[in-house]
């Protein structure tokens, strides 16, 4: 696996940790987070992560940050 993705799948796991501990309070929240899952388990781990599940991802944690 790419070092990249290694800390992709560990920012994503940060943010499931942060949904179970705060629930489904934001769905837009659980959507944006379910859709960087989507991608990130479809993405090539021989290679770079893309622009859009690096973006996704982004967006992610700046709706974590806004609940928090």
């Amino acid at each position: 696996m790419n070092d990249d993705f290694r800390e992709i799948k560990a920012r994503l796991r940060k943010l499931d940790e942060f949904l179970s501990d705060h629930g489904l309070t934001n769905v837009e929240f659980a959507q944006a987070l379910s859709r960087a899952r989507r991608v990130a388990r479809k993405g090539d781990r021989s290679r770079e992560p893309t622009s859009e599940l690096r973006t996704l991802l982004e967006r992610a944690e700046g709706l974590a940050r806004k609940i928090a």
